[in-house]
């Protein structure tokens, strides 16, 4: 009961910080909640969908490389920071990252390891990214996709009452993936 307890303060505290800094700032991109049960751990991602296509100008923006440059640390989606909740312990890759709150961007990379950072630090707008406290970094796997994808997506890829699957990030051409896994003791 406790644990339940912890999480459901952890939930309601991050969601309240959040619409604090949505109060500060306002929004330019839709925003979308995904979710999926790791073994009955839910996970959630809050995150903003920016569009390909520059809101002021209306013109089409090279995304990697351009928008989201090579080798720096990006807040992984628009407006306020993307945010992972976890009721669990999970496992992104090959890292354990403890139930609560958390930040997530990614540090995308055109010629090594691209990667995804969970920040510790919860409730900011998403620049300028606070890389000074990273729990954990995990290596992603970039991939190309076949149809051009004009707003940025994040999905939770399981099959239903599955222990693991897979987390993806695609726009333009690119995907980007990780595996993510219940991290229960058997």
């Amino acid at each position: 009961m406790l644990k339940i307890g912890s999480v459901c303060f952890a939930f309601g505290a991050a969601i309240v910080v959040v619409s604090l800094a949505n109060a500060q700032q306002s929004r330019v991109s839709p925003h979308e909640t995904i979710s999926a049960r790791l073994a009955g751990n839910l996970v959630t991602i809050t995150y903003g969908r920016p569009y390909s296509k520059d809101p002021k100008a209306g013109t089409i923006r090279k995304i990697w490389g351009g928008l989201v440059p090579w080798g720096k640390a990006w807040r992984t989606g628009s407006d306020e920071a993307t945010t992972l909740v976890t009721q669990g312990a999970i496992k992104i890759g090959d890292k354990e990252i403890p139930a609560g709150a958390y930040t997530l961007y990614t540090i995308p990379s055109d010629t090594g390891t691209s990667q995804l950072a969970i920040s510790k630090t919860i409730g900011k707008w998403g620049i300028p990214v606070d890389e000074k406290n990273d729990l954990a970094r995990v290596d992603l796997k970039k991939s190309d996709v076949e149809s051009q994808v004009d707003q940025f997506t994040m999905a939770l890829e399981t099959k239903k009452g599955a222990p693991s699957g897979l987390l993806k990030m695609t726009w333009e051409r690119t995907q980007f993936s990780v595996d993510i896994a219940s991290a229960a003791k058997k």
